[in-house]
Parts: structure tokens; C-alpha cells; sequence
């Protein structure tokens, strides 16, 4: 049998080791106190002349080198924050450097080999000082009258490196950089303070991964990726080579600047392979093959921030929420340390299958280059989790940095806490505050009264502090198709979005309590100012963002628990840490009031505005269409899924109503609701809940909000023609509602049927083995389990 050799410099488990062979027994480490003891009375001895330059006297030199300082302080790297989507796919990352720290395991064996081969050779036979090489670097240097030429360890290498990258000022940075024999002795004695502290394999992880690499790349990983487009631990001979051949002059070799810095970088990496070769970490063959071969960059692109993120509106929603909340830190400049610097991993919320639905939805019918900008949210009910924020712009800066451009620097479905505008008044959206409000105020779903033909709000109103807000000066009429007035219940007048109607709704309810409705469901303003507490507010006068009007939206789904708007729901810190980052909900409605919502706003899609749309399952919305035609809105939901949808003209919606208007190369007379947002919410949810089993909303408590009377309605109706068709969808709709008990209840006992099953089967088994039966001879009928359940 022949004994297994091993190439000169490498120990027995592939990891590098000296130029010299280590004796049988005695590690590498062996001796390393008094190594560093002798090497310091050394340093010393080899100091004598020079030293008395740096101001240190004759009578303490010795002293300078045995009586050792702390090791330098250790900050944590700078290193890359990571933001997962619901999957733990990447989708952007954040870095002051971009750094990615990883053990010495995950490094490859021929990485660590080059670059102690051409950094420091006898990096695991000293303890901190290479003698030879100090010796020959200061006669060099002492000739010379300053520093000339390096003698430096890999251990010095890395005291510069830490004193640098822990320099709190400028001064102190320059002072880790400064040419002089002063800072030389301070980094030689850190280096054997540090050689006592840790072992030599915990110091090349550390020099491994503080050094620049070039091209960006901080650390062994982070180059891996930048150059090769490859990881630390499947790094090859030629590539190991590259990598610790840049070390020394990460600029002069920068492959990202030209094929003159790669022609040089070559060099470098040719003469590690030279110096591998000579220490015998590899043959003078491999060296020669080796050098034959290409550089073979493959430079990967390590985008960082928002602009460069495939989902820029969502990165942004995170990042300023990471910044501006302290539950992620005290202070403004602590989270952004934490954000460039920490090396966390976020993971979101974002779903890629509802974001591509929305934002080809949304590019289905509008351009970027259109001054009309849509803009559309995507949150869970029930959690508050974001799923999708998507824009008809992309995100960026226009030439010039102009305001209608393809581009956008604002996060249009978002809040300007979050990146975004001054929003758009959100309509008749705001008409389903005033419903909840009636409807839990013990208003019936057919219930109203009759309106006329226009209404001045000049009684009656009140807002939140008791001050009257009546408006004698106003007089509201009703949108074109709402009609010229008439009779209108609670279901016919959200139906057809009758603007007199809920005006007199809401004058009947009150005002401030159809404020206090919408701020339990999340409602504030975009520009983050208080709420306009004024009898328009049921016609949306307030300006919003896609976000919250979805994520208030949601709570209906939900039934009636509102989760406030999350994009991140785990952060994990450097050391693998993870802290959960829980859902923040309320009970905002009574479950029933929900129901009952849900309920009229199921009408919408058969009986009003959006009628002849559907999903193919069970919503409810709401469409919303400003006076003047300024904005446009379609807001609605599943129990699975909420979106809002706004489109209005970003060089200013009063400037630029949606009146006779080119979109997405469509001609549109007037914008409403249910023209474009309807189509683009009706899309992208289809396509966003395409592989989700459908939810069906809960039925309504019909002794509770059935019923009710509104004079005249019914033979208005009649003369209309429309009670005869509305019977008919409503009894169609009933009988799903009645289909869906008897499979609830047929499914409910099948579940009991087995639980009991499951439960004499658990005790026959047990009884089983209290009576002693092998686990092959169960009785009949008996299922074994695991053995960890008999306590094992």
C-alpha cells in the first residue's frame, strides 16, 4: 500500500499550510505563545537602528514587542442586505460594501493554498512576524528613508485592514494607511496580539473575508460571484489564482475597467500559479497548464439599491419602511447602517405571481410614455401582507428630469411616507365608509329614500370636533348614469354610485362617525395630512394612494379585521438571528356588517357599474369616478385578495382631467371607473389568484339586513324594467349561497366521520401496545405510528 502524499505546504485535510513540512505530532500552532514572545524580542533586535526614528527609546524596545495591547477592535464586516419575495427568491440587495462573509469551510482548499502562497508563505509557521521577510523589507526601507517595500504578514495584512475598516474619522483612516515605521510597529504588535487571540485558521477566514478584491467585490464570496459568477467553495485553480493574485492591487487589476487592467491582472495571476508551483501546492506542469488558459471572467452584475430591482416600487415600499420605523432601530441613522450594512436578509411578502399580473395588466393598457400614470396594490386580507405594487412608469429619472417621461422617482402605489406623491381624490371609492356605517347603525339592505335632482349640503354636518362643516355654496349633482334622481335603497343607490344619495346618507348617519369608520379601517391621507372632514368626504375628495385604499378594502374581505399595509415578515441578522415581524391587526367591523358589505358589493358586478365583469369566483368592489373627471378608481377584493387600482395624469389631475384623452394608444371621451382601472384590476386579479382555490364570501344575516323599505322604489324599478332581472340574479345568487351550505355541511361531516375514525384507531393502537403486540402484529384495522409517539 502507498502512503498518500500530500503537495508541499498543505495539511492532511487539504487546508494550506507552510512551505515546510510539519513534524510528526506537532501542529502547526504548537508553541505558538512562546513563538510570539521570541519573534517580539526579534522584532526587537531587528529594529535597534530604525526605531529610535519612530520616537521609541533603546531601553524599551523589547518591551514594545512582549508587553502586547489588545487586539484591535472588531466591528462587524459591512456586508450585503438581501431582500427575499414569499419564496425566498432574491430580488434586491442593499450594501455600502458589497460583502457577503462566509466560514473558511465554504472556501475552496486551492483559494486558501494561493493566496498564502503568494501573501505569506510561512503564514502557518510564524507567529505574526515572517522575519525573513521583515528583514529584507527594512534594510530596503531603512535605505530608502521610508517605506519601499512590504514584509508584511497575512496576520499585519489584516490589523490594516480591521484598523481601517474600524476608523470612526477620516484621521484615523489615514493614520491605518500612513506610510511611516510608526504604523508598521503598531500593526506588528497588534498582529502578535492577535496571533495569541485566535488560531491561524480563524485569521485567514477574517483576511479572507475583509479584503478588497476589486471591481466592487469586498470578500472571498463576493469576488467568487463578480468575477466568475461562481461561489468561494467551487472556485478552480486558474480562478483561486485570479482572485488572490488581485489582493495586492484590486485597482491596477480591476477586470470591470478595461482589457488593460485584465492583461495586468493576468500577470498577477500567473505569477501566484508561479509561487504556488515553488511552494509545492501544485506542480510546475499544472502551473504551465494553468497559465495557458484565458482568464475567463465572467463578470455578474451586483446591483444594489432600488433602481436596478426588477420590483423597484416594492423595494422601495421597504426600504423607506425600514427606515422610518423604529421597530427596526432607534435612530434614522442606525436602521441605515443596518439597511447598507448589516448583512441582513429581509424576507417580504412580495408575490412574483400576483406582481407580473398586475404589471401586465397595467402595461396591457397604459405606456410609460404617457402623461396618464395607473397604479395598482395588491395586499392579503386578513394578514396585511403586500403581494404586488406595480406603476405604468418605470422607475427612475426622466432626461432633464422630467415630470412626464416614461420614468418616475415616486412609488405611485404608495404613500409619500413610503416614496410616494400627493396621490389622487379616490372617488366614490370612499361611498362603502358611509354603507359600513349604515349598515352597522342597523340600516336594511333595501332601505332608503327618495333623492332629487341635485342637493346643496347646507345642514346637517358635522366633523369630529363638533364644529359644523356645512357647505351652503356646493351644490352636488349626480354622475353621468347615476340618474337625475329618484328612490334609492342602500343597494341600488352603491349599485349605481349615486353621488346625492350617499350624501344624504351620510348626513343621516353622521359624518363623524363615516370619518371614524374609515380611519378603524386604515384610511389616511397620501401626503400624510390630516383627514378632510367635509360633506364630500363620501365622494372620495380626500387624496389617496392604491395601498391603503386596498389594504382598507382587504378588511371587508377579512371580514371586518384590518391588518395594517406589511412588507416584511423576518429579519435575519448576521449570525443567523431570525426576529418574525407579526402581522399589527384590529377589529374594525363586526364580522356580520362585513358579511353584509360584502354582500351589496357583490352587487356591483351584477347589478352596477362593473356588471357583465367577472373573476370567475366570489368579489365585491367599488368603482370611483371624481367630479370633473380629475381621477379614477376601481377598488375590490376576494376573501383571498384585495387590489386598488388609480389612474389620474401625473403633471397634475385638476390640469389635466382624464377628459378626451389618449391612453395606451386608446381613445377615451372620459376615464371612469369602470372604463380602465375596472378592466386592469379585472385582469390582474384573475391572473394574480389563478392558482388559488376559491374563497366564497360568507353569507349575510338576512334576518338582521334583509329587508327593509324605500317608497316608491319598486315601481320605479318596475317602470325601469329592472325588478324582473334583479329577481332573477338574486334567486341565482341565493342558490349558490344555498349549494355552498349543503357542501359545507357534507364536507363538515365527512371531517367528523374521519376524526372519529382517527381517534379509535389512535386508541386501538395504544391498547395494542400496552398489551405487548409486536409492530408487526397489530390487530385489524390498526394503523401503526411513528415510534417517537410511544415516547421513544
Amino acid at each position: 500500500m502507498t502512503s498518500r502524499r500530500f503537495p508541499l505546504g498543505t495539511r492532511s485535510d487539504g487546508s494550506p499550510g507552510g512551505g515546510r513540512a510539519v513534524r510528526r505530532g506537532v501542529g502547526p500552532l504548537a508553541g505558538l505563545g512562546a513563538a510570539g514572545v521570541a519573534g517580539g524580542v526579534l522584532a526587537a533586535a531587528i529594529l535597534l537602528p530604525v526605531v529610535g526614528g519612530a520616537g521609541i527609546t533603546v531601553n524599551n524596545v523589547t518591551k514594545t514587542f512582549t508587553d502586547l495591547p489588545s487586539p484591535p477592535r472588531e466591528d462587524p464586516l459591512p456586508q450585503v442586505t438581501r431582500l427575499l419575495d414569499r419564496y425566498g427568491r432574491q430580488f434586491a440587495q442593499f450594501y455600502f460594501q458589497n460583502r457577503t462573509a462566509v466560514p473558511l469551510a465554504e472556501v475552496a482548499p486551492v483559494m486558501r493554498q494561493a493566496v498564502v502562497a503568494i501573501e505569506d508563505a510561512r503564514f502557518y509557521e510564524h507567529a505574526g512576524l515572517d522575519v525573513k521577510g521583515t528583514l529584507r523589507a527594512l534594510i530596503t526601507n531603512t535605505q530608502a528613508g521610508g517605506i519601499r517595500q512590504g514584509g508584511s504578514s497575512l496576520t499585519q495584512q489584516l490589523v490594516k485592514n480591521m484598523l481601517v475598516e474600524g476608523a470612526e474619522s477620516e484621521a484615523e483612516r489615514d493614520r491605518a494607511r500612513a506610510p511611516n515605521l510608526q504604523r508598521k510597529i503598531t500593526e506588528l504588535r497588534y498582529a502578535l496580539a492577535l496571533e495569541k487571540k485566535y488560531t491561524k485558521d480563524q485569521i485567514l477566514e477574517r483576511y479572507l473575508n475583509i479584503n478588497y478584491f476589486g471591481a466592487g467585490a469586498f470578500g472571498v464570496e463576493a469576488a467568487a460571484r463578480r468575477f466568475f459568477s461562481t461561489s468561494a467553495s467551487r472556485l478552480t485553480l486558474t480562478q483561486a489564482a485570479t482572485l488572490a493574485g488581485a489582493v495586492r492591487t484590486p485597482y491596477a487589476t480591476d477586470p470591470a475597467l478595461g482589457e488593460q487592467r485584465r492583461r495586468r491582472l493576468k500577470e498577477r495571476r500567473d505569477l501566484v500559479l508561479d509561487r504556488m508551483a515553488r511552494v509545492g501546492n501544485i506542480t510546475a506542469a499544472q502551473a504551465a497548464e494553468a497559465k495557458r488558459a484565458p482568464l475567463g471572467i465572467r463578470m455578474r452584475a451586483e446591483p444594489g439599491g432600488c433602481y436596478e430591482s426588477k420590483t423597484p416600487f416594492f423595494c422601495l415600499y421597504v426600504q423607506k419602511e425600514l427606515l422610518a420605523n423604529p421597530v427596526f432601530g432607534h435612530t434614522r441613522a442606525e436602521r441605515e447602517r443596518r439597511l447598507t450594512r448589516g448583512g441582513l436578509v429581509l424576507k417580504t411578502t412580495l408575490d412574483p405571481v400576483a406582481q407580473r399580473a398586475a404589471e401586465q395588466a397595467i402595461a396591457a393598457r397604459v405606456n410609460p410614455e404617457d402623461p396618464q400614470v395607473a397604479a395598482e396594490a395588491m395586499v392579503e386580507p386578513g394578514t396585511g401582507k403586500i403581494r404586488a405594487l406595480a406603476a405604468s412608469k418605470r422607475y427612475g429619472r426622466n432626461p432633464k428630469n422630467k415630470k412626464d417621461g416614461p420614468k418616475t422617482t415616486y412609488n405611485l402605489p404608495a404613500d409619500s411616507a413610503h416614496g410616494g406623491g400627493l396621490g389622487f381624490q379616490a372617488g366614490s371609492t370612499f361611498k362603502v365608509f358611509t354603507l359600513a356605517t349604515a349598515l352597522s347603525e342597523g340600516w336594511r339592505f333595501d332601505q332608503g329614500f327618495d333623492t332629487p335632482g341635485s342637493f346643496v349640503p347646507s345642514q346637517g354636518y358635522r366633523n369630529c370636533r363638533g364644529q359644523r362643516v356645512n357647505d351652503p355654496g356646493t351644490v352636488i349633482h349626480n354622475a353621468s348614469g347615476e340618474g337625475t334622481g329618484g328612490p334609492h335603497s342602500i343597494s341600488t343607490g352603491t349599485w349605481r354610485s349615486v353621488n346625492i344619495f350617499y350624501m344624504m346618507l351620510e348626513q343621516r348617519v353622521g359624518l363623524c362617525d363615516v370619518v371614524n369608520t374609515a380611519r378603524k379601517l386604515g384610511v389616511t391621507r397620501a401626503d400624510g395630512a390630516e383627514l378632510r372632514e367635509v360633506p364630500t368626504f363620501t365622494l372620495g375628495v380626500n387624496e389617496m394612494d392604491p395601498l391603503t385604499v386596498a389594504s382598507a378594502f382587504a378588511a371587508f374581505g377579512a371580514r371586518g379585521r384590518y391588518c395594517r399595509p406589511m412588507a416584511i415578515t423576518e429579519i435575519v441578522d448576521q449570525d443567523g438571528r431570525a426576529t418574525a415581524v407579526p402581522p399589527s391587526c384590529s377589529r374594525a367591523l363586526e364580522p356580520e356588517v362585513a358579511d353584509a358589505v360584502n354582500h351589496v358589493l357583490e352587487g356591483v358586478f351584477t347589478e352596477g357599474t362593473m356588471r357583465g365583469n367577472s373573476i370567475g369566483r366570489d368579489a365585491a368592489g367599488k368603482t370611483g369616478t371624481n367630479n370633473g373627471y380629475t381621477s379614477a378608481w376601481f377598488a375590490g377584493y376576494t376573501p383571498d385578495l384585495a387590489a386598488a387600482v388609480s389612474v389620474g395624469d401625473i403633471r397634475g389631475s385638476y390640469r389635466y382631467p382624464l377628459r378626451g384623452v389618449v391612453i395606451g394608444g386608446d381613445y377615451y371621451g372620459s376615464v371612469q371607473g369602470a372604463s380602465l382601472p375596472g378592466p386592469i384590476w379585472v385582469a390582474s386579479m384573475t391572473a394574480a389568484l389563478r392558482d388559488t382555490p376559491a374563497t366564497l364570501f360568507t353569507a349575510p344575516d338576512m334576518n338582521r339586513f334583509g329587508g327593509g323599505f324605500t317608497p316608491g322604489l319598486k315601481e320605479a324599478e318596475e317602470e325601469r324594467g329592472e325588478g324582473e332581472g334583479r329577481d332573477r340574479r338574486r334567486g341565482e345568487r341565493d342558490d349558490r349561497f344555498g349549494r355552498y351550505e349543503r357542501e359545507r355541511e357534507e364536507f363538515r361531516g365527512r371531517l367528523n366521520r374521519w376524526e372519529r375514525r382517527w381517534r379509535r384507531e389512535v386508541a386501538d393502537l395504544f391498547e395494542a401496545r400496552q398489551q405487548g403486540y409486536p409492530r408487526e402484529g397489530y390487530p385489524r384495522g390498526v394503523v401503526p405510528l411513528p415510534g417517537d409517539l410511544f415516547g421513544r
